[in-house]
């Protein structure tokens, strides 16, 4: 508690219902009172927003819009919203009293925590925002500030909505506030002011890298380079700093902090299951030590907490733990107990410390329609895992934890394992692939390479992927086998003898041989019309598939003009038609005295095949 100078508003009531009891802290954008709520007759922290902050209206409108939605949330890891107000030229939250220490003076007073430590206040913190986040909100600002510790050894995350409404202000008072805590800012909000559940992710894990070696993994000498960090450069392990760390706890950092958010942990729940899973495999978490003390618990205390068995709202504890309460001015008998109880975690002292219900039966039952029946129970649900399902449609409970009917403590959270429904994957477009590349695409994608066979094709080039048995695109089961089919590239094919046959019967031989048939046309006397002349390339030439080739074809003989023949005598006439080819037929009477053309047949001037028949008429 902060004694440094008298403040006014100690003494002071706050819109008629705050009694300011006394100033608890002070940060950048508010200060923190212990007030009593005189109508409910009950403690609160009282946070007022500095006078600056409440002589913006956009900020104003958005800090109450915003409260008003961080109200609704209600968990046992999230610090509830109760009320808030704006009196007096003052804007205000009315918030949960939790008395204890935030997460940033533990690590002051005791410095790097065991990876046992780290997780078991991190498991809380995530439960509650696995929560906040399925009912719509990102809390955009934890830090270790932002994480209580409650003296009866209660985790929570504070301060939902808040940073939301001030990072969004317009006035250029607020502008700054935000960059106080620059160092678990995730990329996206550094370049582009967003945030989503995996930017609230990346802030965990760099709680997590903080609380494990000490330090925060990107420094500067200004915000600014420091927000640079995060948008340049990976979060590094935190064995790089601090070489005891276990492999699994640098996992957990570096899979949260990739700077690329689809990369991430994607739902609170993942990472939370990941911890949680590697706390079974870690030793039990010792309890905090300080310079000279070592907090001690009673050891029945410690076993009955273990085995899950209630115990008294006090425990009694060591003339240590008395004597460090004494100096420290703070309880942590809580949360040495916590550190304490062994391969139980923190569920027994959960169910310790409150009334056990019965959980509902939510198995089959939809997300939804789960939390409503355990809303109607006064619990919530996260969920803790999805798995595939052949037998449990998707989004639907498979498991619950606790069992249907076993207890849980009153308010708390149940853990779900939902139905991803059944397992499919797409065979993915490896057409134009090498048949490596194109083996690990589809073993990448859960598959299993059957046979490999060999075709020409003129469109995919030699050694690409062509095709697969099932189909591209066809949903399988995992570890279906996919045939894949490689190209050779095109046939070699040699040109056929074709000159002399008929046209159509050489384009079809030629087609059928994969090759593209371009048909040409001319007169020829020699070849009759319709047959082929001749082919390029020409023929015993070997191409490939898809080669065009020319086929030449006979028009037959050029046309003859038919010249002028009447008055012509007759035998000129003959002999002048069959020097051009032509076949004269004389017409003539019985006496014919001039022995000259009188009429023809085609007229003159037309044009005629070399060959055709000229009707003349003599007189």
């Amino acid at each position: 508690m902060e004694q440094s100078v008298p403040d006014p508003l100690v003494g002071q009531t706050i819109d008629g219902r705050y009694l300011v009891r006394a100033r608890l802290a002070r940060g950048g954008m508010a200060t923190v009172y212990e007030a009593v709520d005189l109508r409910l007759d009950r403690v609160v922290a009282l946070k007022v927003m500095h006078r600056h902050l409440a002589e913006d209206p956009d900020f104003v409108a958005r800090f109450e819009r915003e409260a008003k939605s961080a109200a609704r949330l209600s968990h046992p890891h999230v610090v509830a919203v109760y009320d808030q107000g704006h009196s007096d030229n003052l804007i205000y939250l009315a918030m949960e009293m939790v008395p204890g220490r935030t997460l940033r003076d533990v690590m002051r007073d005791f410095g790097p925590l065991t990876p046992e430590q780290a997780l078991v206040i991190l498991d809380p913190v995530l439960e509650g925002l696995a929560a906040a986040h399925a009912a719509g909100f990102v809390h955009r600002d934890i830090k270790p500030e932002n994480v209580l510790l409650a003296d009866d050894g209660r985790v929570k995350v504070a301060d939902f909505g808040l940073a939301r409404a001030v990072s969004t202000s317009n006035t250029s008072a607020t502008q700054g506030l935000i960059m106080g805590t620059v160092a678990y800012l995730s990329p996206e909000q550094v370049e582009r002011g967003d945030a989503d559940e995996r930017s609230d992710l990346y802030a965990a894990g760099i709680l997590l890298f903080e609380m494990v070696t000490g330090q925060v993994p990107h420094a500067g000498d200004s915000p600014l380079s420091v927000a640079y960090a995060h948008v340049n450069n990976d979060v590094p392990a935190p064995s790089k700093i601090r070489p005891t760390v276990p492999p699994e706890i640098d996992a957990l950092v570096v899979r949260a902090t990739r700077r690329e958010a689809n990369l991430r942990y994607q739902r609170a729940a993942e990472f939370l299951a990941d911890v949680r899973r590697i706390r079974v495999n870690l030793p039990p978490p010792r309890p905090f030590v300080e310079a000279h003390d070592t907090l001690v618990v009673d050891a029945s205390v410690a076993a009955r907490l273990a085995a899950g068995k209630p115990v008294a709202p006090s425990p009694a504890v060591s003339p240590a733990i008395a004597e460090t309460r004494h100096r420290r001015k703070g309880p942590w008998v809580a949360l040495v107990i916590v550190l304490v109880v062994l391969g139980a975690g923190i569920g027994g002292w959960l169910l310790a410390t409150g009334k056990s219900v019965p959980t509902p039966d939510i198995v089959g039952q939809s997300t939804t329609a789960a939390t409503e029946i355990l809303r109607a129970a006064g619990l919530s649900l996260v969920v803790a895992e999805e798995q595939f399902s052949e037998e449990t449609p998707a989004d639907q409970v498979i498991s619950s934890d606790p069992a249907p009917g076993a207890g849980v403590r009153e308010g708390g959270a149940v853990g779900a394992v939902v139905s991803k429904g059944p397992e499919r994957y797409v065979i993915p477009n490896v057409q134009g692939l090498t048949a490596a590349e194109a083996t690990a695409a589809l073993t990448g994608a859960n598959l299993v390479i059957g046979s490999t066979t060999t075709v020409f094709d003129d469109r995919v080039p030699a050694n690409a992927v062509f095709g697969t048995s099932p189909e591209i695109g066809t949903e399988v089961k995992p570890g279906t086998s996919v045939d894949i089919s490689v190209s050779k590239g095109p046939k070699p094919v040699p040109i056929p003898a074709v000159v002399g046959k008929k046209a159509p019967v050489a384009a079809s031989a030629l087609a059928d041989l994969g090759l593209i048939v371009i048909t040409k046309e001319k007169f020829s006397e020699q070849v009759a019309d319709g047959l082929v002349i001749a082919i390029r390339p020409g023929e015993g030439t070997v191409v490939y598939s898809g080669t065009e080739v020319d086929l030449v074809t006979s028009k037959g003989p050029p046309p003859v003009e038919v010249p002028s023949l009447v008055d012509m005598p007759k035998n000129k006439a003959i002999s002048t038609l069959k020097g051009l080819g032509l076949k004269p037929k004389v017409l003539e009477a019985a006496a014919t005295p001039l022995d000259r053309v009188y009429s023809q047949d085609p007229p003159a001037g037309t044009m005629i095949p070399k060959g055709s028949q000229v009707i003349i008429r003599i007189i």
